[in-house]
């Protein structure tokens, strides 16, 4: 259903555009895609956040809860999404479909920990630093800090992806 609806979209663009779209299809769709987990982790984030802090969290605890919280809620999206629709997985069978699931998880345990190091740098270390008692700015901190993280984890997890979780197994002549 939602190819669908992603062909019914490009199909009203002028014939270029959808040539370029075509020609990259995974790339967008991991881009729409991620756009979307983006959103899934950053909610979450920001739940996570606000509770702690109302019950007095310090700095480092909220951005590990948060960042632990966020993560496994947005790499469940992603797994699905992923499998789904960006990589189109012919994984089957209980054995393939484990596998698949334990490389992407494998994969993204990597990549949290390249956030919770660039979370923990950003919002515990640098920002209590340099806006001491400034609760907006370390609010913002926090989220230039948190935005920063997720596009290098992004990149990371989009290669780490197409190269070890949903590789092409190589067929014949289709």
């Amino acid at each position: 259903m939602m190819k669908k609806f992603i062909n019914a979209c490009v199909g009203i663009l002028p014939k270029p555009l959808q040539n370029i779209y075509y020609k990259y299809e995974d790339k967008w769709l991991y881009l729409f895609f991620g756009v979307l987990t983006t959103v899934v982790s950053f909610l979450t984030a920001g739940i996570t956040k606000f509770i702690l802090e109302k019950n007095g969290a310090g700095e480092t605890l909220v951005s590990n809860v948060s960042t632990l919280v966020s993560w496994v809620c947005a790499v469940t999206f992603a797994y699905l999404t992923n499998r789904v629709w960006v990589f189109d997985s012919h994984a089957s069978g209980a054995k393939e479909i484990i596998v698949e699931t334990a490389s992407f998880y494998g994969g993204r345990v990597f990549t949290l920990l390249v956030e919770m190091i660039m979370m923990w740098i950003g919002y515990s270390l640098i920002a209590p630093r340099l806006f001491a008692g400034n609760d907006s700015a370390m609010n913002i901190s926090y989220w230039v800090s948190k935005i920063a993280a997720n596009i290098v984890v992004l990149i990371l997890n989009y290669v780490i992806s197409k190269i070890f979780v949903f590789k092409k197994k190589d067929t014949k002549n289709d």
